[in-house]
C-alpha cells in the first residue's frame, strides 16, 4: 500500500500490511538550518571540521531525519484522528547526507484492542528510513494510537 487518502480507523488495518512513502531530498542549506537551531554540533554545521570526526564529512542531525520520517510518514498513512504517538525505539545506523533522497518503508507488526477502552487500539509499525543508495539511515519501531470507526446510528 502506499499513499493513502481517504481516513483509516484501527479496523482497516491488519498486521503485515505494507507502505512506502513518497520520496523527499533533504538539500544543505536545509540540514544547515536545522542544525544551528535545534543541534549545533561541528558536523552538522561546518564541512571541514566534520570530515576529522565519527561521520566523515557533514552529517544532518538525527532528530532532522526523525522529522523528515515523520513528514513522509503522515503524508502515507493518513489515520483518522492523527498518528498519536505513544512509544518509539529508533535508531540511526548510517548518517543522512546533504542531498539525501529519503523515503520510508513501513509495515505493521502488532494491533491490539484495548479493554480500557474498545473504540481504540494500539498499533505498532516498523519503519526503514532510506536514502537514494537503499542504506538504512533511520530505523524506528512506534506505537500509536488508532482508533476504531464510529458506530453508525
Amino acid at each position: 500500500m502506499s499513499c493513502m487518502t481517504a481516513p483509516l480507523y484501527l479496523d482497516d488495518l491488519t498486521i503485515g500490511d505494507r507502505f512506502t512513502s513518497p520520496s523527499y531530498t533533504l538539500e544543505k542549506d536545509q540540514l544547515l538550518e536545522f542544525a544551528s537551531e535545534y543541534d549545533p554540533q561541528p558536523f552538522h554545521l561546518d564541512d571541514e571540521l566534520a570530515k576529522d570526526t565519527l561521520f566523515n564529512g557533514l552529517a544532518a542531525s538525527g532528530w532532522q531525519t526523525a522529522s523528515i520520517t515523520m513528514k513522509l510518514w503522515t503524508e502515507t498513512l493518513h489515520v483518522a484522528n492523527g498518528l498519536i504517538g505513544i512509544d518509539c525505539h529508533l535508531k540511526w545506523p548510517t548518517p543522512t547526507r546533504p542531498g539525501d533522497t529519503l523515503r520510508v518503508e513501513a509495515e505493521i507488526v502488532d494491533i491490539k484492542v484495548s479493554q480500557s477502552k474498545p473504540n481504540m487500539g494500539i498499533v505498532t509499525y516498523h519503519s526503514l528510513t532510506k536514502n537514494q543508495h537503499d542504506q538504512v539511515v533511520q530505523d524506528t519501531t512506534t506505537k500509536v494510537v488508532v482508533f476504531k470507526k464510529p458506530a453508525v446510528a
